[in-house]
């Protein structure tokens, strides 16, 4: 990666008259982790890992482990031990040199960072190759405290179980309605990037069992997601239940719908995956953002 944007990126922020403000803050997407990244980084017991599978879908999964689990190993480097569970969609997929994009958010602080690059299996589990690596803003981002780490679930004997599916169900049509968060997976011409969506309950609407839309909120500028669905149209969303654990993991197509000032994703399901208490980690109810839009 040569640039901060490529080429979508670069197109939209032109379409939004914002490249004078991404070009002030692209200096901040560095190649390298710097010390406070690391340690932040190490205190996270969660992070969301975005790529592609070996079938071309993209995939959004969480992978978890006491904190430490994933720590800097040097100024381009992360070792995470373990990697995507049996039945994940992405279990067996990181082979040298794969295309990922990372998330590390803090719910309990409203802290998030992103790390992309490539991936490679190793004996802790996965090493990552660091190419970008930058902060975010804490705007939409819920609080919450974690409780219950490690908290009741299947064990080691009892692995969970996935629901497979091409479409959503009514249970499953409720929960996307009632998330204040998720996570999009996306890839484009420098790799695969992994972002956060929050919002009020209801700012996702499920228009059918296939079809969903969500409003893009005014961000910073960089449009490293929508830039990327302007050069490849797959995308993998990831919801995760923050009291049981369950992940509900959605692959499809999305495309950006610009209306007069605002703009929207439209989301088309392909595949469907939930897991029942696929995360140890349990959340107390949220606190919402201050900087959550009203839900209309």
């Amino acid at each position: 990666m040569t640039t901060a944007y490529h080429h979508g990126s670069l197109a939209v922020q032109q379409r939004l008259g914002v490249r004078q403000a991404a070009a002030h803050i692209a200096p901040s997407i560095r190649p390298g982790i710097r010390p406070v990244a690391a340690a932040f980084l190490e205190l996270q017991p969660m992070l969301v890992l975005a790529a592609a599978a070996p079938d071309g879908r993209v995939w959004a999964s969480l992978l978890t482990g006491e904190p430490g689990f994933a720590r800097a190993t040097g100024p381009h480097t992360v070792s995470v031990a373990g990697g995507p569970g049996p039945g994940d969609p992405l279990a067996g997929a990181l082979a040298d040199g794969t295309p990922v994009g990372t998330l590390a958010l803090d719910p309990r602080t409203r802290r998030r960072m992103r790390l992309n690059g490539t991936a490679r299996p190793s004996a802790r589990g996965v090493l990552i190759e660091a190419e970008q690596v930058f902060s975010n803003c804490p705007k939409y981002l819920q609080k919450r405290e974690l409780y219950a780490p490690g908290a009741a679930g299947p064990g080691p004997d009892a692995p969970p179980v996935p629901r497979v599916g091409d479409a959503l169900t009514g249970a499953q049509l409720a929960a996307v309605r009632a998330a204040d968060t998720f996570f999009v997976a996306t890839t484009g011409p420098d790799g695969a990037d992994a972002s956060h969506r929050g919002g009020n309950p209801g700012f996702v609407h499920a228009e059918g069992p296939r079809e969903l839309l969500w409003r893009d909120y005014p961000g910073n500028a960089m449009f490293l997601t929508l830039g990327n669905l302007e050069t490849d149209g797959r995308a993998g969303l990831l919801f995760l239940d923050w009291e049981t654990g369950t992940t509900l993991q959605l692959s499809g197509r999305a495309e950006t719908v610009y209306r007069s000032e605002e703009r929207f994703v439209r989301f088309r399901v392909d595949s469907v995956v939930e897991t029942p208490a696929a995360s140890p980690l349990r959340w107390s109810a949220p606190e919402y953002s201050p900087a959550n839009p009203t839900t209309p």
